[in-house]
């Protein structure tokens, strides 16, 4: 809530600075504004972002800084707290002080300490969004002077405007390379230290997994089995029996979207199709589990087949149903972006409506609907509800659709559920999968791109 009044103070007062701006260099040059070096908008947009970059940059460094000042001050006055205890007492204290701070009642209310501390809390707090807002509007007003004081016509406002854009591009673009880095680096970091356990050969190619830690010697194993290959085994089924519901289904829906279908059948049934990506996958995991799996096994009883009661198959069908709005929706919109004169032409040389279809269209559109079934598939990999409740957690190495099956997902869930120790293999075996899993993925996208490569040469 604090953020957001902020948020709003600032911009209230860089929307302020704007038409300060502006009417500051109009005036200076008598209202013939052709004198100015940029247009009156430009140095509007100059004296908002002096007025709004200080107070947005004191803004974020009071977020990031503020709450250790105020947890450490806080827990200094805790006589009772071993200065050698673990981070985790110091978290658990802390989060004592935050309840009894927000209720006034509860986890060792009666602790005369905890209360002051408590009450010491809600002071630093108090007294910290004060000071903030203080400083946000001074830093604010200091920026909107300077700013307009330095409104002419000889000042290079768009220049100058463009270069804190630009900056502002670029540093966005390293915060997403700065994250995909640090979130490999952490996979790959946990994944290291589990192979420093478990031998990389034994999880490649192991056959069994049973990450549970054994209680005794003659159990699996005195640290579990970390096979791996059935968690991929069962992942690349369901993902193939969903891709083979969803390309068939979303790549004739889309060509019918836009090449067949009249204007008032595609307003209708486009929007009905994108209907299914909005449903949260928990309803797909319940209609999977409750009526899917059940009809699929009954079907099976009566042709005598051995079908369990969480199959591959009931999975992967619901999972297809879900991903087809990935498929039909882009590739409609890379349907419809082929140029005319290629089906002119086809037309022209005596092409009927089929043959244009098929043999101009779809080829020239074969990048984008690469892209289209690479994103649906990345989706299909990721997907954890639905596996859990349709297709249980049972990691089988079989490539029987009848069979319940388990996902390199749903088994990363399953192993950091809960409260963890984050030195066993059981635990950092989650990291290990994300690992495999994102280079697969890796791998996936790079023949795409290959794929795409190729006839965007041919077609372009």
């Amino acid at each position: 809530m604090q953020t957001t009044i902020f948020t709003v103070t600032v911009l209230l007062l860089a929307l302020i600075g704007y038409y300060m701006g502006r009417s500051r260099a109009v005036t200076s040059v008598g209202g013939d504004i052709r004198q100015l070096h940029s247009l009156p908008r430009h140095y509007g947009y100059y004296v908002s972002l002096w007025c709004g970059i200080p107070a947005f940059i004191l803004c974020l460094i009071w977020l990031v800084f503020e709450p250790q000042i105020v947890n450490s001050l806080v827990l200094s006055d805790i006589s009772t707290i071993d200065p050698d205890a673990s981070s985790a007492v110091f978290a658990r204290v802390l989060s004592d002080i935050k309840f009894l701070a927000s209720n006034g009642i509860g986890r060792g209310s009666d602790d005369p300490e905890m209360l002051r501390a408590a009450e010491h809390y809600n002071q630093l707090k108090v007294m910290g969004t004060g000071s903030l807002a203080v400083a946000i509007i001074a830093f604010s007003m200091i920026g909107l002077v300077v700013g307009r004081k330095s409104v002419n016509a000889e000042l290079k406002a768009r220049n100058q405007v463009e270069t804190v854009i630009r900056w502002v591009l670029l540093a966005s673009s390293v915060v997403a390379v700065l994250t995909t880095i640090g979130i490999v680096g952490s996979l790959l970091f946990e994944a290291i230290r589990f192979f420093g356990k478990i031998p990389f050969t034994d999880f490649i190619f192991g056959l069994e997994w049973s990450p549970q830690i054994a209680l005794r010697k003659d159990q699996v194993a005195s640290e579990g089995s970390f096979g791996a290959i059935p968690i991929f085994a069962g992942t690349l089924l369901i993902s193939f029996i969903a891709l083979c519901v969803a390309v068939p289904i979303g790549l004739l829906s889309a060509v019918f979207m836009s090449e067949y279908a009249t204007p008032a059948v595609r307003g209708i049934g486009k929007p009905i199709l994108e209907i299914l990506a909005g449903i949260p996958t928990v309803v797909y995991g319940f209609f999977a589990a409750l009526v899917v799996a059940p009809t699929i096994r009954g079907l099976g009883d009566r042709f005598g087949l051995d079908v369990s009661s969480e199959s591959a198959l009931a999975v992967g069908l619901v999972m297809g149903v879900m991903i087809i709005p990935f498929v039909s929706s882009l590739s409609d919109d890379v349907i419809r972006a082929v140029p005319q004169s290629l089906r002119d032409g086809s037309y022209a040389l005596g092409g009927t409506k089929s043959e244009t279809v098929t043999q101009v269209i779809l080829p020239a559109a074969l990048p984008g609907i690469v892209g289209a079934v690479m994103l649906a598939a990345s989706r299909a990999i990721g997907e954890t509800m639905i596996v859990v409740m349709g297709a249980g957690l049972t990691a089988n190495l079989t490539a029987n659709p009848f069979q319940a099956v388990t996902t390199a997902t749903v088994q990363m869930v399953t192993l950091l559920v809960g409260d963890q120790e984050f030195d066993s293999p059981k635990t950092l075996a989650a990291f290990a999968l994300g690992l495999v899993l994102f280079c697969v993925t890796l791998c996936l996208n790079v023949i795409a791109l290959q794929v795409v490569a190729k006839y965007r040469e041919k077609y372009d």
